[in-house]
């Protein structure tokens, strides 16, 4: 079969799009016949060396999968041949940048019905850290106001859908090229850092601040003023430290997704009901995937890519 693997880490020229043997999945794994896999910046991270994930060399990248399952391993019973399925993978095992992965059963789930198979690829890690950031780390629940500062990405806007659908109020950041994206998931209040201080625009205490984008430690520090006493600081910039006030009980907390089967199901539920949409800015081939890890190199990935199996 054809993937796209890294042999040493370094900078993308190290991604070889080569012929690699079909894998054979073992006890309480299924192979997937690959539809799509969706790129992460830890994809970039782990490729570089520099995301303490313990890989195995040749590593194949591409965590968030979606496909078609296609062989199964001793003691799998909840999985048939021919389902549609999709999954977070255990980021230091090989992933989806290839025509066919193994994947341990328990990690899949039932893909969405009313998406293409391919673009649901996009969903597993950054649905799951949007609701881990806010409801395992922010315990945000029904009358609370929930700041989002860096809305306008992927994560940003499932957080402010998944935040209003438990009935918080959102104020959420976001320049003018992503105000509408932003509205559209459902974000009440929508601040212009670029035009606007945030610190004089929110006039009203949250009782979550959930960071999503880089930012200036001491920046970072001044936003915990916002956070009304008792209140909780969740962060996904997992490179710093996330700044909290103990003399205001204000706790702080780092997000670094964790797999969650059942939670996982949950989103594609939601997806399906038409409550969660799943965003997918590219899909480009997989020979491709060496290319768009050099952009990721030189600058953010806007949006979400997936990559297609040729």
């Amino acid at each position: 079969m054809k993937a796209v693997r890294f042999h040493e880490v370094g900078g993308p020229e190290v991604l070889r799009y080569e012929d690699v043997d079909e894998p054979t999945p073992g006890d309480g794994e299924v192979r997937i016949r690959v539809a799509a896999s969706a790129f992460n910046a830890a994809d970039n991270g782990m490729r570089a060396g520099f995301l303490p994930i313990p890989i195995v060399l040749p590593h194949v990248p591409g965590y968030d999968v979606s496909g078609t399952v296609d062989a199964l391993g001793a003691g799998v019973s909840d999985l048939q041949v021919g389902d549609a399925v999709i999954g977070f993978l255990p980021m230091e095992r090989d992933g989806g940048a290839a025509e066919y992965a193994v994947v341990p059963a328990d990690r899949l789930v039932a893909a969405p019905r009313s998406i293409p198979l391919a673009d649901a690829a996009a969903l597993p890690s950054v649905a799951l850290t949007a609701w881990q950031a806010l409801f395992d780390d922010g315990a945000v629940r029904e009358g609370q106001r929930v700041f989002v500062n860096g809305a306008g990405g992927v994560v940003g806007k499932y957080a402010i859908a998944l935040a209003k659908r438990a009935g918080a109020h959102v104020v959420a950041t976001a320049t003018a090229r992503s105000r509408e994206a932003v509205q559209a998931a459902g974000a009440d209040e929508i601040i212009d850092y670029t035009a606007t201080e945030v610190l004089t625009a929110i006039d009203q205490p949250v009782d979550v601040l959930l960071n999503l984008a880089p930012i200036d430690p001491a920046r970072f520090t001044a936003l915990v003023a916002l956070v009304r006493d008792g209140g909780k600081v969740v962060s996904t910039t997992a490179f710093m430290a996330t700044p909290g006030d103990e003399t205001r009980g204000v706790t702080a907390a780092t997000v670094f997704v964790l797999p969650n089967r059942e939670r996982l199901a949950e989103l594609v539920t939601l997806v399906d009901k038409g409550e969660l949409r799943v965003e997918v800015t590219r899909r480009i081939p997989l020979t491709e995937l060496p290319a768009l890890h050099a952009e990721a190199a030189a600058g953010r990935i806007a949006g979400k890519v997936i990559i297609r199996p040729a």
